[in-house]
């Protein structure tokens, strides 16, 4: 016997095979193929979330040197056949012992069997051989199965499985790919005082994406490094005393053309983004700098750019000109050639008693009459307006923004931070951070970023340094 399902008038009859109906040697098979869904859904279930199953970068430094399915998914395909084939529906697993012999990656089709070797009659107890093996006859599992088998016949429906879907959020992959063909670039890690900061900077160069100099005080790196149980070898060290010293030292190097990308170790930003606004640094340009989170959000179809959540408290509308122009910028960077800018208020009308409202109506003229270039930009928009084409519509918003933006400009810093974080949090999105306008892009990073995240930074980053043109101008009053 080699299935006990079979579809009746549509629904699929699970039948099962008694204790005295089972015969040593009868046997039942399935077959499944195990694709990346597959693996992420059975680590959500099982909250295994070891990054040699998840995270392919990890998983090439392995022994595999790939993704690998998790064990028991293949197990799983044991559980099924005993369950609802042989002996079918009423069986009670009592024991297995398994035996993992091949990995199985993801692509690999596998076909699970079930052989009866041994009946025991005094508890109806039954031992089967049970194994796994690959598309191409390797052995993939390996094992012995010991269960009680149903007393009597069963002929039951089987239940309609809830629809399961991954809302998978790979906005990043596109520029990451591409900032990795590029050449490698000189980045300066300003202050890598502690474990978290040295790790970024051995990650972003085991990625093949940027090379780190390390800038601060010579002991406390290497301590953190040991901390860490990294190695900093290749990666130099540019020795001074304090965190100040190190950020007024990056902006010398950018300056100096020997780092292209600024990333912040383990100071406070403002501690570093005073150094690149100060007066005679020589990093300042006439356009306001400005904080870009690049979001990828699993429920919006395409990379969203939330700005300013960081930088600028509470902006005037000059600045929110060049907010929004450093993240046109940003986007021409990545190929999209016509940004379309949600400039956000809390409501889609204009409001003389509303501020914000009166900002974006100026800003949506300034960029009619040129002040504002290479994007399309609407508002007053609402947050749902600016992202929903179904609430846009039942608000009767006719807008070539509305329902479809790649840029969220907000009020203020608060408004922005509160955004970006309840996107983090309630939505699951990743949040690639990055600060603009200034002649070098510099990284920002948290201690609660993810690799995936980090990885983005600097992703972007590499890729703004790599592609800039002169549409920056030298000098003027910076931040």
């Amino acid at each position: 016997m080699c299935c006990n399902v079979e579809d009746d008038m549509d629904q699929i009859i699970l039948r099962n095979r008694t204790f005295d109906e089972l015969a040593v040697g009868e046997s039942a098979s399935l077959q499944r193929s195990v694709g990346r869904d597959d693996i992420d859904l059975f680590a959500a279930v099982s909250g295994d979330l070891n990054p040699a199953h998840l995270d392919a970068g990890f998983a090439a430094g392995g022994r595999f040197g790939h993704i690998v399915a998790h064990g028991l998914w293949t197990g799983g395909l044991i559980s099924a056949l005993l369950g609802t084939r042989l002996p079918g529906p009423g069986t009670i697993y009592l024991g297995q012992d398994l035996q993992f012999r091949h990995p199985v990656a993801p692509g690999d089709t596998i076909t699970a069997t079930v052989r009866v070797r041994e009946k025991r009659a005094d508890k109806r107890i039954v031992v089967l051989d049970t194994s796994c093996t690959n598309q191409n006859g390797e052995q993939v599992l390996a094992g012995t199965a010991t269960v009680i088998a149903p007393q009597t016949s069963v002929a039951w429906p089987s239940p309609h499985l809830p629809e399961v879907a991954l809302r998978r959020h790979d906005r990043y992959d596109a520029f990451v790919r591409d900032a990795r063909a590029l050449p490698s670039l000189r980045v300066a890690v300003i202050h890598p005082c502690s474990p978290e900061a040295i790790i970024a900077a051995v990650e972003i160069r085991d990625e093949g994406l940027l090379a780190p100099i390390l800038v601060g005080p010579e002991a406390k790196i290497r301590a953190a490094a040991e901390a860490a149980r990294v190695s900093l070898d290749g990666m130099p060290i540019e020795a001074v005393e304090h965190s100040h010293a190190a950020a007024a030292r990056g902006v010398e190097l950018a300056m100096a053309g020997k780092v292209s990308i600024l990333m912040k170790g383990s100071l406070h930003t403002d501690e570093l983004l005073g150094a690149v606004v100060a007066a005679g640094s020589g990093l300042r340009t006439e356009r306001r700098i400005s904080h870009v989170y690049a979001m990828s959000v699993p429920a919006y179809p395409k990379p969203l750019i939330v700005t300013d959540a960081a930088i600028n408290i509470l902006p005037t509308l000059e600045q929110k000109r060049d907010i929004c122009q450093n993240a046109i910028d940003l986007l021409h960077t990545l190929g999209i050639a016509e940004p379309l800018v949600a400039v956000l208020a809390a409501v889609e009308t204009v409001n003389a008693r509303m501020p914000a409202t009166l900002d974006a109506a100026a800003l949506t003229v300034m960029a009619a009459r040129g002040q504002i270039t290479g994007a399309r930009v609407d508002g007053p928009l609402a947050f749902d307006n600016a992202i929903s084409p179904e609430a846009a519509r039942t608000k009767g918003i006719v807008s070539p923004v509305a329902g479809q933006a790649d840029i969220l400009l907000v009020p203020d810093l608060e408004a922005g931070n509160m955004l970006a974080k309840q996107l983090i949090y309630f939505a699951g999105a990743d949040a690639a951070g990055l600060v603009l306008g200034a002649r070098v892009p510099i990284v920002l990073t948290s201690r609660s970023d993810s690799l995936k995240t980090r990885i983005a930074s600097a992703a972007l980053a590499k890729l703004v340094a790599s592609r800039r043109g002169p549409g920056i101008p030298a000098k003027g009053a910076g931040a």
